[in-house]
Formats: C-alpha cells, sequence, structure tokens
C-alpha cells in the first residue's frame, strides 16, 4: 500500500479507524525527510496491513503543532487508537521493520492497563 496523505480532515479518524497507523511527519526541505522518504514507502508497500500516513508539516502547521512536532522527520505509530511510540529522525529500513513487529507484538490490554494506571 503506497502512503496516504494526512490533513486535519482525515487524521483523527484514521488513527482511529485503522488498527496500526504509522505516521511521517515531515517537510520537502528537510533534507533527512527525504532520505527517509524512500524508505518509509518501501515499508509502506511491504506491510500492506498497516496505515502508512505522511505529514506535511509546512502544509499541515496546526496539525503538526497539534502533535508538538519540534523537528522532524518524526515518527509516531498508533495501535488501536493509542500512540505507542513516537521518536524524531529517520530510521534505516531494518530499524523500522523492527519497530512495526514490537508495535504488532504489543500487548494493548497491557497498554490500557498503564494508561489507566497513570490516570489514577
Amino acid at each position: 500500500m503506497a502512503t496516504v496523505t494526512l490533513h486535519n480532515d482525515n487524521f483523527e479518524t484514521t488513527v482511529a479507524e485503522n488498527a496500526i497507523v504509522l505516521v511521517d511527519f515531515w517537510a520537502t526541505w528537510c533534507g533527512p525527510c527525504r532520505q527517509f522518504g524512500p524508505v518509509y514507502e518501501e515499508a509502506s508497500n511491504k506491510h500492506t496491513d498497516i496505515i502508512f500516513g505522511k505529514v506535511d508539516t509546512d502544509a499541515e502547521q496546526n496539525l503538526a503543532r497539534a502533535a508538538q512536532i519540534s523537528s522532524i522527520p518524526t515518527i509516531m505509530a498508533f495501535r488501536d487508537g493509542i500512540a505507542v511510540f513516537r521518536q524524531s529522525g529517520a530510521l534505516p529500513g531494518a530499524a523500522l521493520d523492527d519497530l512495526i513487529q514490537q508495535i504488532r507484538d504489543l500487548d494493548m490490554d497491557q497498554v490500557r492497563a498503564s494508561i489507566a494506571e497513570s490516570q489514577k
């Protein structure tokens, strides 16, 4: 599956309605973003059960601000609508594949319990 462009109108529904969503916050002028782009696109073609979204931080400044993006590229991962990973900086392909497997392997009942405990 190719990457999808995310913006204010579809970000929340995309995250809420899909089991796993990876989001790449990027900009056209960002060198590391341009280097990471093909790695991210290749992963999207390999892992077709996952939504791979891209947010252009120049075009979607409000969304980038809401996500508290301070450096790019930043990768965020959501599982069952819950943010489970966030990291600034480009990842090599093997590290991205490893991250995807870790997200798949998460015990979401344990994640929800941990969130509930921290909110007490």
